[in-house]
């Protein structure tokens, strides 16, 4: 019989300390970047009434959430998305906020995955949304505040593909195709399934250069040539202006510095019923899956009773620590550096000074448990691969003993406090 107290859930797992320090180093990161573009942290809970995520406000299915009843019979439900608790928070407690807000969080969302294929089943976020304002300006600021969170991580090689929904929108609109017939072809647009494409277009009486760009959808992608190429390929006006506003968006992108990383797939369909303009998602190799996804999404806020123009990313942590794994990316991260020892009669000096060069010399420093001499110590210190060790051997003689080098230099407390202060710690 399996015992379950020595396992984790499926779809959950820990994260050892090493892992979990180059995680939050890599947060930490992306997050700085937020807030130097003038994006102020928000939390929302964890869990919240199961209406704020339904499939008419955030578009989760409900099979893909936890669900739970309160004591009153409310039903709850573990965040399955960090966007729609915010929009939440817009139309309520900030409506009265002056516009744009910008907003960014980083926190864990649950998503119950049937078949997850290497994806978690609680998994941590990192976004911004950017509420009030529909503007291409807005757009781009948005899209290259992405790119720079990115290569804040840590990330070289990777590509944010753009797309337009109002394109494929202004196309549906054309076709006069109903919203189960619209629902089928995006889905085989989304699959880049062109044999699946052109089999279920065929059968539709719809004009022979509307068809023909249907079936060019999933190869219409590239650099910013295939806009105006596609442009000539449609006489459709709301398609027209979608490629327009794009090609401004670019424009603006190109002015950031950070054109070398977009290209267009103008056969992006997702989520065509939740997002409202431009869509874009980040890929780099070493993950089967987009490292990010964001896009524009007008009608949100609005549900929750306050209309609200607004635009966001969220990045995968996840899926970004396997890329940077994977690509062999070296991430420091703090790590131990001394190990302090002390006779008893050096144990209060030792103490006190221990606390001085760890908040005035910045250092890190863990206080030996060892029931044994210096000997016990230094292999301790070397499994832990700790690099030196601080030995007090009365209240003022200090032996610093570097196990790198294998060194060993003789002084007082005086002169080690001294040396300190003039950043001489190493």
């Amino acid at each position: 019989m399996k015992d379950y107290r020595l396992h984790t859930p499926e779809g959950v797992r820990d994260l050892l300390p090493r892992e979990c320090a180059r995680k939050i180093e890599i947060e930490r990161r992306i997050e700085s970047v937020f807030n130097r573009y003038g994006f102020y942290n928000v939390q929302t809970p964890t869990f919240e009434y199961y209406d704020v995520f339904s499939e008419d406000n955030g578009k989760i299915q409900q099979k893909h959430m936890y669900k739970f009843f309160d004591r009153e019979g409310a039903i709850l439900a573990l965040r399955p998305d960090m966007t729609p608790p915010i929009a939440r928070m817009a139309a309520t407690t900030l409506k009265e906020e002056s516009k744009p807000i910008r907003l960014c969080y980083i926190g864990n969302a649950f998503r119950y995955n049937e078949s997850y294929q290497g994806k978690t089943r609680e998994f941590s976020q990192a976004g911004v949304e950017l509420l009030g304002m529909n503007s291409d300006e807005a757009d781009a600021e948005v899209i290259a505040l992405a790119i720079n969170s990115l290569s804040a991580a840590g990330l070289n090689e990777f590509q944010i593909d753009l797309g337009q929904i109002e394109f494929f929108k202004g196309l549906l609109e054309e076709a006069g195709l109903n919203t189960e017939e619209e629902e089928e072809i995006r889905q085989l647009i989304e699959n880049k399934d062109f044999i699946g494409v052109e089999e279920y277009i065929e059968q539709f009486p719809i004009d022979s250069d509307l068809k023909q760009l249907f079936l060019d959808l999933p190869k219409l992608c590239g650099s910013i040539d295939i806009i105006e190429k596609t442009k000539s390929l449609t006489n459709n006006s709301r398609s027209r202006e979608a490629l327009e506003k794009l090609k401004k968006v670019y424009e603006i992108l190109c002015d950031y510095g950070v054109e070398k990383y977009v290209s267009f797939d103008l056969g992006m369909v997702n989520r065509s019923d939740y997002y409202t303009g431009i869509i874009f998602r980040g890929y780099t190799y070493g993950t089967g899956f987009s490292i990010l996804e964001g896009g524009r999404y007008d009608g949100l806020v609005g549900e929750f009773g306050k209309d609200c123009p607004a635009i966001g990313f969220g990045i995968t942590i996840e899926q970004l620590m396997n890329a940077i794994n994977r690509q062999k990316i070296d991430i420091p991260v703090w790590k131990v550096d001394t190990l302090l020892v002390y006779e008893p009669k050096g144990r209060k000096q030792a103490l006190m000074t221990g606390d001085h060069l760890r908040s005035q010399g910045g250092m890190y420093i863990e206080n030996s448990l060892i029931n044994g001499d210096i000997e016990e110590n230094k292999k301790y210190a070397l499994s832990k691969n700790i690099g030196g060790i601080l030995y007090f051997e009365d209240d003022q003689h200090v032996q610093l003993i570097n196990l790198v080098n294998n060194q060993t230099i003789k002084t007082t407390v005086e002169e080690l406090l001294q040396n300190a202060d003039r950043g001489e710690t190493e």
